[in-house]
């Protein structure tokens, strides 16, 4: 309570500042309350008041206007991406059909539809990669995974590649990969001395063993990923059918979407990801970003694309646009999906955000030249490569929600020269928000949680777009995301918000706060001398922003 008594007392103070209608009960409210730092009659407020006046006019309405005409145009421009995208996925199955019936009739060879049916009793020989990092909650799993794909053993070899700096660790991932090979399977276990180049690193280093030479196809999977047994047999045909794909990527699956709120969010967001975007991308331009696992790569396309670089955080979507560019075309197959495990930690979420954020803002910089002036590559092709792919959803995406949404709407109650269109505030964001919910309709009701969580998410993604365009201090930060091992995706009593059980401070980030703060703020004034409803929405997402900065989101951890 004294806290709303603050803020909406500071709002009094602003109303006699901002809104400029000279109503007798704004200048008695600033007046009293502008009494504690000086007397009504020593005319510092009339000059301060002129002073803001002034610079209002002359610099902050113009400047906010400007701002809020951009991200306008910048919103509308994702809209259209956003329906450009639903339209060819939603064509992607029928697409498929046709392509494959064409297959049938007439039996073309190189149509990248036409794999997906069986290796032809010849198995190529398959390396598995599986990189990982002080996994001791998880590497069982891959590994008992990987070493349990229906293939004949001696046509696949799988290899741990450990870069683990805790012995203990090691010591157990050597263990069970020693198991494995004790009954009958094709494992190597492989260290290095140093994490130069971090996972992109491992997996360049893994390409140069002598075994390695005789696999003609490598899939990659992370530590916390458990395909299915018959994962290689569902998308390896596609490869040895069709010479010119390089890649062909699984969904993702997960074992813990119930088990917080933010849990079910991630899987709505990725669950667009894959049905949409990727499906769309694959569809239509026969390419996508590479998820970084869950895929099976022709080795012969790694090595002509100039293999693993670690030049940015998303080795995985760099490789995949140097191979586009190469002319290797790419294969989505939703209905292959892999088991794996959603961060439940905010921490490890806000880092893992900031690494898939910041590296392809990075990468967007260090390709963007590149990709317009490649020549094996169509101009459409290199068009939905800059445009769509980079900067609608690898920066607008980032940018719009929060500036626009949690800046540019709650600065417009405080300064009545601005007024952002009915349009902007309500129709776009509905109208995506919609297409994002037809691919969802399990999780219609987790909706409104969504669109205040991911502009929350937004803020962390607008610094760490910046960051990357920009190339500042931390755009290679790298902190591998944790993992908890929970293969069985439930627990006891699911949770919409988890109590953090250790000191609240250790968990609080006062950007968040301070965030927060600057929204209530807003909806209080909106709330007292506003025209409009703005205050309501203004209000639930400082409410967010105050529940997820003070850390009152997801489970916690010593390690973070």
């Amino acid at each position: 309570m004294a806290g709303a008594a603050a803020v909406a007392s500071l709002a009094a103070v602003a109303a006699g500042w901002l809104d400029l209608d000279g109503s007798s009960s704004s200048s008695t409210t600033t007046n009293l309350l502008l009494g504690w730092w000086w007397s009504s009659g020593s005319g510092v407020e009339a000059v301060l008041r002129e002073a803001w006046d002034a610079a209002r006019a002359a610099a902050v309405a113009p400047t906010l206007a400007a701002a809020s005409w951009v991200l306008l145009a910048l919103s509308a421009m994702l809209l259209a991406d956003a329906v450009f995208l639903a339209a060819a996925s939603l064509l992607a199955p029928r697409r498929r059909m046709s392509a494959a019936a064409a297959a049938e009739d007439e039996e073309e060879e190189g149509d990248e539809e036409a794999g997906g049916r069986d290796v032809g009793g010849c198995y190529p020989m398959v390396l598995v990669q599986i990189p990982m990092y002080n996994e001791r909650e998880v590497y069982k799993l891959s590994i008992g995974a990987a070493c349990g794909l229906a293939w004949p053993s001696d046509r696949v070899i799988v290899q741990v590649l450990d870069d683990s700096t805790d012995p203990t660790i090691k010591d157990m991932v050597e263990l069970e990969c020693k198991f494995w090979a004790n009954k009958g399977k094709n494992v190597k276990y492989e260290v290095r001395n140093n994490r130069k180049g971090y996972k992109a690193g491992a997996l360049k280093q893994g390409m140069l063993y002598d075994y390695v030479q005789q696999c003609d196809f490598v899939a990659v999977f992370d530590a916390d990923f458990q395909p299915e047994p018959d994962f290689l047999l569902r998308t390896v045909p596609y490869l040895v059918h069709n010479p010119r794909i390089a890649l062909v990527q699984a969904r993702w699956e997960f074992v813990n979407p119930n088990e917080f709120l933010m849990t079910r969010i991630q899987k709505m967001t990725l669950d667009y990801h894959f049905k949409v975007e990727q499906e769309a991308g694959s569809s239509a331009f026969a390419f996508f970003g590479f998820n970084g696992t869950a895929g099976v790569w022709r080795i012969s396309s790694i090595k002509e694309a100039g293999g693993w670089e670690d030049r940015t955080t998303v080795e995985d979507m760099d490789l995949a646009v140097r191979a586009c560019l190469k002319g290797w075309k790419f294969i989505y197959v939703g209905d292959v999906k892999v088991k794996s495990e959603l961060p439940s930690n905010l921490k490890a979420y806000r880092r893992q955000q900031h690494r898939w954020t910041c590296g392809a803002a990075n990468l967007f910089r260090k390709t963007g030249a590149e990709i317009i002036l490649t020549k094996e590559v169509s101009f459409w092709r290199k068009l939905y490569l800059i445009y769509s792919f980079f900067f609608i959803r690898k920066v607008v995406a980032h940018v719009v929600p929060f500036m626009l949404y949690c800046v540019v709407i709650p600065l417009s109650v405080l300064i009545p020269e601005v007024t952002v269109p009915l349009w902007g505030v309500v129709y776009v964001p509905t109208t995506i928000t919609l297409i994002y919910a037809i691919r969802n309709p399990s999780s219609l009701h987790f909706i409104p949680f969504w669109i205040l969580f991911e502009n929350v998410m937004s803020f962390h993604r607008t610094k760490a777009t910046f960051i990357g365009l920009l190339e500042l201090g931390s755009v290679n930060e790298w902190v591998v995301t944790e993992k908890l091992g929970n293969s069985n995706g439930t627990k006891p009593v699911p949770q919409i918000l988890e109590k953090p059980p250790s000191r609240s401070w250790d968990r609080w980030t006062m950007s968040e706060i301070l965030v927060a703060i600057f929204l209530f703020f807003c909806a209080t004034y909106n709330l007292v001398y506003g025209g409009d409803f703005y205050f309501v929405y203004i209000y639930l997402q400082a409410i967010t922003f105050l529940i997820v900065g003070t850390g009152f989101c997801g489970t916690s951890s010593s390690n973070l």
